[in-house]
């Protein structure tokens, strides 16, 4: 009983901690999204009740995050007309996600490789950090995202608030200063959010803030979109998808590292979309699972799931009762907030080994990066992710080229005691074999007839040896058949030995051997010299 109320008292007080930290964050990415403070909270507690009771992590907390809130930025400005289509791509994002999770597959998206991950995070950062720049000074944000306030700057800086720079000041001092080791007692958002506010309402009253935010419960804002507009809403809704659920399965494996515990991937996908969806249903930004708030609510005592709902039903009491007392809060406060989560999101540990990177993985980086701050991050993931692959399959090719080994017999050597088939020059090597072992892929498979091609014209019969081979997919196997037909070509003899498993499965059901006489198909080198043998002697 006694371990059981501290779980609870842990929860509450994790749910409660999360939630003083997350209401200037919700409120600051509603803003730069351009759907106002309002969707962020929206957000913030649809994706913290729902991700929580129906997710696979016990532990994390969920809300608008600064991946997603940049992504919803570019849906807003190039993916939709109104309010409403852009809030059909988000249910459209967590329809997905849940088509994700049902089809088992939660666990594939943690795949994408850390140098686009890497990437695009920091791209975002970047991203944050010029947009913020504008309400820093005290103008408002602008459409078109990073490029769009580079071009707005200019005449940001003619006509500068200076109030509002001087809260945002205050606010960066504070975020960038606070110890971290007091942040348990009072976190660093909070105290910013108050001492910048303070400073706005009792002595800098002409910076811009908030004003009203709606009252009550959302209204349901949701209609049946066209045909139409659902194909051009697919990308950006799977781009959606992807991206919240490798931010929050990246979380995941935080929180299992801090608790101790085993988070259920494709479980945790349905939680995302689920709340995607009912957050997209009433108004609300995307989210996913939040490092920051999950942390927050592990350090302070989280454990279960109680501690999500905590932090869902605080976020609603503020929306129902408390909202008179955040509408004077500047904008200059919510743009430090976010420019110190924007300066944390770039992945600075990477950044500081890239000189040690190899080249492809830093133009992969490079790549994903100029494109997330500069195009858009649709177009920076499914880019990053093709260049990814690319220079994975290179590296790949050379492992899969290493396996192959290609050796010519000595007939002296191959057919030691059999005198008939030993000729009189002491070099003649009738026999070769090709030993193929471990996997082989499309990275190596435009390669492989390249590399043993031309050693099958120097033997009257080749032995392909499969006992070492462990996977062909339907690439590689296909480049078996080219090799039979460049053997035929040649006027090679062709033996077949050690076909088993995976790699006999693929070569049958592609009928690459359907032309194979059934004697050419070995199980040993003895099999395979009797068969040598007579295919010599015609």
């Amino acid at each position: 009983m006694t371990c059981e109320l501290s779980t609870i008292r842990g929860d509450v007080f994790g749910g409660v901690t999360a939630a003083v930290v997350a209401l200037p964050v919700a409120m600051a990415f509603g803003v730069a999204s351009g759907l106002g403070a309002a969707a962020g909270l929206y957000s913030a507690i649809a994706m913290g009740f729902f991700a929580a009771i129906f997710g696979g992590t016990r532990s994390q907390i969920s809300g608008p995050t600064a991946p997603m809130t940049v992504a919803m930025a570019v849906i807003v400005t190039t993916h939709a007309t109104n309010l409403t289509e852009a809030l059909t791509v988000v249910v459209m994002g967590g329809l997905l996600q849940v088509l994700l999770g049902v089809s088992r597959i939660g666990r594939f998206v943690a795949y994408t490789p850390h140098v686009v991950i890497s990437g695009f995070m920091s791209g975002i950062g970047i991203i944050i950090i010029v947009i913020q720049i504008l309400p820093f000074l005290g103008t408002p944000v602008v459409p078109g995202g990073a490029v769009g306030a580079i071009g707005a700057l200019p005449e940001a800086l003619g006509d500068v608030n200076a109030s509002a720079v001087a809260i945002g000041a205050l606010t960066l001092a504070v975020c960038f200063l606070w110890p971290r080791r007091l942040s348990h007692f009072l976190p660093g958002p909070l105290l910013a959010l108050i001492a910048g506010t303070a400073l706005g309402v009792l002595w800098l009253g002409d910076a811009p803030t908030i004003g009203q935010i709606p009252t009550g419960m959302p209204q349901l804002q949701f209609a049946l979109p066209s045909l139409d507009f659902v194909g051009r809403a697919f990308a950006p809704a799977l781009i959606l998808a992807l991206l919240g659920s490798v931010d929050s399965l990246l979380v995941s494996l935080v929180a299992d590292s801090m608790t101790r515990t085993q988070h259920k991937p494709d479980r945790e996908l349905v939680g995302q979309g689920i709340g995607n969806m009912v957050s997209g249903l009433f108004g609300g930004l995307p989210g996913a699972g939040s490092p920051v708030l999950t942390v927050t609510n592990i350090r302070a005592g989280g454990r279960t799931r109680l501690s999500g709902v905590c932090f869902a039903l605080l976020l609603l009491g503020v929306l129902l009762g408390l909202a008179p007392h955040v509408e004077p809060i500047p904008h200059a406060v919510l743009a430090g907030i976010v420019m110190k989560i924007g300066v944390d999101i770039i992945d600075w540990r990477l950044l500081a080994r890239v000189h040690r990177l190899r080249s492809e993985h830093l133009v992969v980086m490079l790549a994903t990066l100029g494109l997330t701050v500069f195009v858009d991050i649709i177009t920076a993931v499914a880019i990053g992710l093709i260049a990814a692959g690319m220079a994975h399959a290179r590296q790949l090719e050379s492992l899969e080229l290493d396996s192959v080994v290609s050796v010519p017999f000595l007939d002296r050597t191959f057919f030691s005691g059999q005198e008939d088939m030993i000729t009189d020059d002491p070099f003649a090597a009738r026999i070769g074999m090709v030993q193929l072992n471990g996997s082989f892929t499309v990275a190596s498979s435009h390669s492989l007839v390249a590399v043993i091609g031309g050693d099958l014209k120097d033997h009257e019969v080749v032995i392909f040896d499969f006992s070492g081979a462990t996977h062909f997919d339907d690439s590689a196997a296909m480049v078996i058949e080219q090799l039979m037909d460049v053997a035929e070509r040649e006027q090679t003899e062709v033996i077949v030995m050690g076909l088993s498993g995976s790699v006999a499965h693929t070569l049958h059901t592609l009928n690459i051997l359907q032309d194979m006489p059934g004697d050419r198909l070995v199980e040993t080198v003895q099999e395979a010299r009797e068969v040598a043998r007579a295919c010599l002697n015609g």
